[in-house]
């Protein structure tokens, strides 16, 4: 099991409630696949440096995560296949 760092970038019409089912549904994703999920910090809303599908702003969030590496390519399609998800990152921490 590796250690990853995810980063989301999520459309800022998404309100609270909305941002909290997201996260909810990354968490069970990488509890079903017998992942941990280490912390959540949601870091806000902050400016865009350019617009991306027309906003200028967005709300970002930071998860830890341990999980196998064969499971990221499939956890990587769940991310892509929400409308709310304006971007991700998906980074190998340590070695």
């Amino acid at each position: 099991m590796h250690n990853y760092e995810l980063v989301t970038v999520i459309s800022p019409e998404a309100d609270d409630e909305k941002i909290t089912g997201i996260m909810d549904k990354m968490n069970k994703f990488i509890n079903d696949k017998d992942g941990i999920v280490g912390e959540t910090e949601r870091w806000g809303t902050k400016k865009l440096a350019y617009p991306i599908k027309r906003f200028m702003e967005a709300s970002y969030i930071l998860t830890r995560f341990k999980l196998e590496p064969g499971f990221v390519i499939e956890f990587e399609a769940n991310i892509r296949a929400s409308q709310e998800i304006l971007r991700h990152l998906i980074v190998k921490v340590g070695d």
